[in-house]
């Protein structure tokens, strides 16, 4: 598969399950989104219902980058994919980004250490990646690719991979890169549900379970596996469904209430905010 060219793996049902299914919703729920609600419905309201815009990160573009060259590197024969030819890709792909967003570029220019501590600090998250495994062991099945199935309740979720491996025997491991700081045991759960939500789509648009789940963190050099089990997957079926339940009746109510917590710290939309003194725009008059 070519970077930029994501395929796709969807739902063919049964026809004894077309017959119990519900009406399929008209949106859907990324694991993205439904962390967002959980955390705050208004949050959730202002980035899908408003689709307001919110500033440029650097460490946000940063993971971006860093996702854009693991990808392609794969599109290399083995024996070239090394360090350096990463690291040979860091500049380009950081040049087409600033040149595609003026705001992130402005933020480069405002930055202390400027785009040559952007383009050294990538490069060395990129070689923390070399020392957790080595890519020219490795044929990835699918890299980007988007899963989706819906739900016999109606709920469609969908979701992007990172990189699907596909051993000999048909096992599939899903893997998830990410350039931030890995998390205390007690919210790897929270880290993990990203890739337990996708397992849950694999699982039930294929049928087949996905043997192991991966979370690189290239920053710590650490890596978080975890091996879902039916039970632990239906389990979450049902936890994604009351999140869907919850989002739809504040669809047809309007009702988004904010929740406040630590994480209000970093939001984008603390000025809107009514637990900060601030007021929402008002709701579109058509919701997709």
């Amino acid at each position: 598969m070519s970077a930029g060219s994501p395929s796709v793996i969807g739902m063919t049902a049964a026809p004894e399950m077309i017959a119990t299914e519900q009406a399929a919703t008209d949106w859907s729920l990324s694991p993205s989104r439904a962390l967002d609600f959980k955390t705050c419905a208004l949050l959730y309201r202002f980035r899908v219902i408003d689709r307001l815009p919110e500033p440029p990160s650097l460490d946000a573009a940063r993971g971006t980058v860093i996702h854009s060259v693991l990808e392609k590197l794969f599109d290399l024969p083995a024996p070239a994919r090394t360090v350096a030819a990463a690291a040979d890709m860091v500049e380009p792909e950081w040049t087409a980004s600033l040149a595609e967003d003026p705001e992130l570029a402005a933020l480069v220019d405002g930055d202390a250490a400027g785009l040559l501590g952007l383009l050294d600090s990538t490069r060395e998250l990129l070689a923390s990646y070399f020392t957790l495994e080595d890519p020219r062991r490795l044929e990835p099945a699918e890299r980007e690719v988007l899963v989706e199935t819906t739900l016999p309740t109606g709920v469609r979720l969908k979701g992007f991979i990172d990189r699907l491996d596909r051993s000999p025997g048909g096992d599939l491991r899903v893997v998830d890169y990410k350039s931030g700081k890995a998390p205390d045991e007690a919210y790897e759960g929270k880290a993990l549900f990203q890739l337990r939500f996708y397992a849950l789509v694999l699982w039930r648009s294929t049928g087949v379970l996905p043997r192991m789940l991966r979370l690189y963190y290239l920053r710590d050099r650490e890596v978080i596996d975890y091996c879902p089990d039916e039970r632990d997957l239906v389990g979450l079926e049902r936890h994604v469904e009351a999140i869907a339940a919850a989002i739809g009746k504040a669809r047809e109510s309007g009702d988004w209430r904010p929740r406040t917590s630590r994480l209000c710290d970093w939001c984008s939309f603390q000025s809107l905010c009514p637990a900060y003194g601030g007021t929402p725009p008002p709701l579109p008059t058509a919701v997709d």
